[in-house]
């Protein structure tokens, strides 16, 4: 497994990591993908796997980078307090590696959240601290409130399809030596990424690199400077094939077939707005419906789809009964 550094901290993880929203598989394939090398895990007090996590690395803590994030809700310093010492509760450990804030909340003061941050770094309870979902502007204000300890990552939507933070974002990490863990890096799964591929490329590359074309598709991120990626998965043999995707590197050539045939979109304000507040019953439901029609037109109309979907189901009522399958 291919390593990176963490910002400017000298301190290397492994590019590919583990990642655990929406994981409901237990401590085995968690196990086996640190086995295999990916020994950076990310979770969150909000995910509910922060046991599971900490079951999965019992007997080789001290080679495994943890990290988890505190919801939004918690950021006042005594419940940001209680946040961290119940995750590491969780997490049968006394520190934690790297403690994210998981969205901004403008309700309460940042200078409050990172000053008591500040001070749990200081106690040895966080060894690094970072966001996840800032924006640029919200990043510097996160970092001026730091102080004299290093904003060291954001963690944000990136894929081969979803390029929203290649405007500023991106650039600004990059520049900044901040590092970009890039969640959803396969998207919402392949066939997602396979209506955006008209001409077939990724199993053409497939052909020619004997990977298969989830590893390409991560593949492509890890080329980036600065990103790592945490994929999910709930079979223990799909993660050993993410975990493939690192220690090789895509072609030039092979990058410039991608970014020209792949159709990708930048997400607007308006998007990323629906994305956060709407309903997670309703997304599925949104989704779910887009799938209905067939590979051809979701291609024509590509991501307009998703989002007048969202759009329509979040002002037109929908019956109670079709809302309340979980997906």
């Amino acid at each position: 497994m291919m390593l990176k550094e963490l910002a400017r901290t000298g301190v290397r993880i492994s590019e590919l990591g583990l990642g655990t929203s929406n994981y409901r598989a237990g401590p085995l394939p968690l196990r086996r993908g640190l086995e295999a090398g990916a020994l950076f895990i990310d979770t969150a007090e909000s995910y509910g796997t922060e046991s599971v996590v900490g079951e999965a690395v019992k007997g080789m803590r001290g080679r495994v980078f943890i990290a988890s994030k505190v919801s939004p809700q918690n950021f006042r310093s005594a419940d940001l307090r209680r946040s961290v010492d119940a995750s590491l509760l969780r997490l049968s450990t006394d520190m934690v590696d790297l403690m994210q804030l998981h969205y901004p909340n403008p309700a309460i003061p940042i200078d409050e959240t990172m000053g008591t941050l500040a001070e749990l770094v200081d106690a040895g309870k966080v060894r690094y601290v970072g966001v996840s979902n800032f924006s640029v502007a919200q990043m510097r204000e996160a970092q001026k409130a730091l102080g004299k300890h290093p904003l060291v990552s954001n963690q944000v939507r990136y894929n081969l399809i979803d390029r929203t933070i290649e405007k500023d974002l991106l650039p600004y990490c990059q520049a900044n030596g901040v590092t970009v863990i890039a969640y959803t890096p396969l998207g919402r799964g392949l066939g997602r990424i396979r209506d955006c591929d008209p001409h077939g490329i990724l199993d053409r590359l497939a052909r020619e690199t004997g990977k298969s074309p989830a590893q390409i598709v991560l593949n492509w991120c890890l080329c980036k400077d600065r990103v790592v990626v945490i994929p999910m998965s709930n079979s223990a043999g799909h993660l050993l094939e993410n975990c493939a995707a690192s220690d090789w590197r895509l072609s030039a050539e092979h990058l410039s077939l991608l970014d020209t045939h792949i159709q990708y979109r930048h997400r607007s304000r308006f998007d990323t707005l629906l994305r956060r507040y709407m309903p997670a019953r309703l997304q599925s439901l949104a989704l779910r419906t887009a799938k209905w029609l067939p590979r051809g037109l979701r291609r024509r109309l590509g991501w307009n789809i998703i989002s007048f979907t969202r759009l329509v189901l979040s002002i037109i009522p929908v019956p109670y009964s079709l809302i309340a399958t979980e997906p």
